[in-house]
C-alpha cells in the first residue's frame, strides 16, 4: 500500500477523455481573462480592502495588495507551466497527483473543496444581504433574511446559487457569456469609484503611509485566537499595523486573489489550452492588481484610516457616505450586488470541477463524474454542489470562516509551487508552452512567500483548518484509498505478476513501482 504513487500526465489526459466523463473545449483566451476578473472582482475590492486598511495596515494597504499580488503572480506561473502541461480539469489536486502522490493529492483537492466551497457560501451569504442593501436604496424595505421555526433563513443566497446552478448545467459558455455582461458592468463600477474617489482625495489621509504597531491590549484566550499564528509561534505581544500589519493585510486580501487557480480548473474546457491558459491567466491578474491598487489608494486617500477602524464593518461604501457623496454610495452598493453575483458563478464551477476530478479518480464516488452526453457539463454533480452552498450560506453562520478560504488556498499554491520542480525532474522529456523563468528560484519564492502569508492568518484559522484535515484524512483511509483506481490497478497488475502468494520482489515493487505501470 503505497500512499505516494504517482498517476501519469497520460493517464490524466486519458482520463479526462473518457466517453460518458468528458467536458467540453469551448473557452477561449477572452473567456480566461474575464472569468478570473469576474471572481476577483468582488468582495475583495468592494469591502476586503476597507477592512485591511482600517485594522491591520492604514494607508500602506496599497503595498498589502502589491506583495498578494507578486505572491499570487509567483504562483500563478506555476499554474500556468502544470496547465499547459496537463490540461485537465482538478487544478492543484491532479498537479499533485502527477508530482507528489495520491495521498497528498487527497489533501490538496479536500483543501480546494474548502477554499472553493466556503467562499462560494461566504459570498453566497453576502450577495443576499446586499441585494436588501440595494432594495433598501430604492425605498423597498426587504430583510435579508426570514424566520423559519427559529432559524434565519437567507433567501437570496439561495436565489442566486440556483440561477448560477441553472445556468452551469445548461453550459460552461453560456455562463461564461452571462459572465461577461456582469463583469463588464462591474469594472464600469470600479472605474467610476477611481475616478470619483480621486477627486476628494486629501494627501494628509497618506500620513503615516505605514501607521506605528501598536498593542491591542488583549491577552485574554479569546484574543490569542485571533493573533496571527506567525506573532503566536514567534511570542510577539497582539499588536496592529506597522510592518507586520503590512503582511497580515496582505494574508486577509489575498482573498481578492483568489480567482486564478479556479480559473486552473477549467483548463480542459479550454481551446487550445497551451496558449489559451497563459494568456488569459496572466491578463486577468493584470487588470485585477491595476483595479486593487488604484481602488486602495483612493479609499485611503479619501478618509484616514482611523475613521474607517471606528465602523463596525468597513466598505468602499463607508468611505464614500463619510465624504457625504450618497449617490456614489448607492452606485457601490449596486457595483458590489454585480461584482458578487459572477463571483459565486465562477466558485460554483470551479468546485464542480474539482470534485469531478477526484471522483473520476475514485477518491470519491464515481457516480459523480458522469457528465451530459447533450450537455457535456456534470450536471448531477453540479446540483448536489449548488445544493450543499446554497443550504450552508442560508442557514449557517459562515462569517467565521472567511479566512478558511485563503489558507485553503495558499496550501494549494504552496504545493504547486514545489511540485513544478518534482514535475521537471520526473519529467524532463516534457515541453510545457509556458515555463516559470529563472529556474528554480521562483517557484521556490513563491512557496516561501505562500507559506508565510498562511503564517499571518489567526490562530483559530490554523485551528479550524487542523480540524478539516483530520476530517478529510479519515476519509481518505476510510474510502478514498480503498477505492482509487490507481490502486486497483497496481493490485490487478501484481497479482496478474505474484499470483497468490505475495513474493519479496512485490513487496518491493511496492517501494519502488516499475515505471511502466506509473505511465500506465
Amino acid at each position: 500500500m503505497n500512499l505516494f504513487r504517482t498517476k501519469s500526465i497520460e493517464q490524466s489526459m486519458a482520463d479526462a477523455d473518457e466517453p460518458g466523463r468528458k467536458l467540453k473545449r469551448s473557452l477561449s483566451s477572452w473567456d480566461l481573462m474575464i472569468m478570473g476578473v469576474a471572481v476577483a472582482v468582488g468582495a475583495g475590492i468592494f469591502s476586503v480592502g476597507a477592512k485591511a486598511a482600517a485594522n491591520f495596515a492604514g494607508p500602506a494597504v496599497t503595498l498589502s495588495f502589491a506583495i498578494a499580488a507578486v505572491t499570487c503572480a509567483l504562483a500563478i506561473m506555476c499554474y500556468a507551466e502544470f496547465a499547459t502541461a496537463i490540461p485537465v480539469a482538478g487544478s492543484a489536486y491532479v498537479f499533485t497527483y502527477a508530482t507528489m502522490g495520491e495521498l497528498l493529492a487527497w489533501i490538496i483537492g479536500w483543501n480546494l473543496i474548502l477554499e472553493l466551497f466556503t467562499a462560494g457560501a461566504v459570498i453566497a451569504k453576502y450577495w443576499g444581504i446586499y441585494l436588501s442593501k440595494v432594495f433598501a436604496l430604492m425605498g423597498v424595505d426587504i430583510p435579508p433574511s426570514i424566520s423559519l421555526g427559529g432559524v434565519d433563513l437567507y433567501w437570496g443566497a439561495f436565489l442566486i446559487v440556483a440561477v448560477f446552478t441553472v445556468l452551469l448545467v445548461l453550459g460552461t459558455k453560456l455562463s461564461a457569456r452571462v459572465g461577461n455582461i456582469f463583469t463588464l458592468i462591474k469594472i464600469g463600477v470600479v472605474l467610476f469609484v477611481i475616478v470619483v474617489g480621486f477627486s476628494y482625495v486629501k494627501f494628509e489621509n497618506y500620513a503615516p503611509f505605514v501607521p506605528t504597531s501598536v498593542p491591542t491590549g488583549g491577552t485574554g484566550a479569546a484574543d490569542v485566537m485571533k493573533q496571527s499564528f506567525f506573532a503566536f509561534l514567534t511570542g510577539a505581544a497582539p499588536a496592529q499595523y506597522g510592518t507586520l500589519g503590512i503582511f497580515a493585510g496582505a494574508a486577509l486580501v489575498f482573498f481578492a486573489f483568489i480567482g486564478f487557480d479556479v480559473v486552473a480548473t477549467s483548463a480542459e474546457e479550454v481551446k487550445n489550452p497551451q496558449k489559451t491558459l497563459p494568456r488569459g491567466i496572466f491578463g486577468g491578474l493584470a487588470v485585477v492588481t491595476v483595479l486593487y491598487i488604484l481602488v486602495s489608494l483612493a479609499l485611503t486617500g479619501m478618509v484616514s484610516y482611523t475613521q474607517l477602524a471606528e465602523a463596525e464593518n468597513p466598505t468602499l461604501t463607508t468611505a464614500f457616505e463619510a465624504v457625504g457623496n450618497t449617490d456614489a454610495a448607492k452606485i457601490i452598493a449596486f457595483g458590489s450586488l454585480v461584482g458578487l453575483t459572477t463571483v459565486i458563478m465562477v466558485l460554483l464551477m470551479g468546485l464542480s470541477r474539482v470534485v469531478l476530478a477526484m471522483s473520476r479518480d475514485g477518491l470519491l464516488p464515481r457516480s459523480l463524474s458522469r457528465t451530459s452526453t447533450i450537455r457535456a457539463t456534470p450536471v448531477r454533480l453540479q446540483i448536489i454542489c449548488g445544493a450543499a452552498v446554497a443550504v450552508v450560506a442560508g442557514l449557517t453562520n459562515v462569517d467565521l470562516l472567511e479566512e478558511m478560504i485563503n489558507i485553503g488556498t495558499l496550501s494549494a499554491f504552496v504545493t504547486v509551487s514545489i511540485g513544478v520542480l518534482v514535475l521537471r525532474k520526473k519529467r524532463p522529456d516534457l515541453k510545457p508552452a509556458f515555463r516559470v523563468p529563472l529556474g528554480k528560484v521562483l517557484p521556490i519564492v513563491s512557496a516561501v512567500l505562500c507559506l508565510y502569508l498562511m503564517t499571518n492568518l489567526a490562530v483559530e484559522t490554523w485551528i479550524f483548518f487542523a480540524i478539516w484535515l483530520v476530517i478529510g484524512i479519515a476519509i481518505y483511509f476510510s474510502y478514498g484509498q480503498r477505492h482509487s483506481r490507481l490502486n486497483e490497478k497496481f493490485a490487478a497488475a501484481r497479482a496478474s505478476v505474484n499470483g497468490p502468494a505475495k513474493s519479496a520482489a512485490a513487496d518491493a515493487e511496492d517501494a519502488e513501482p516499475d515505471a511502466t505501470l506509473t505511465r500506465s
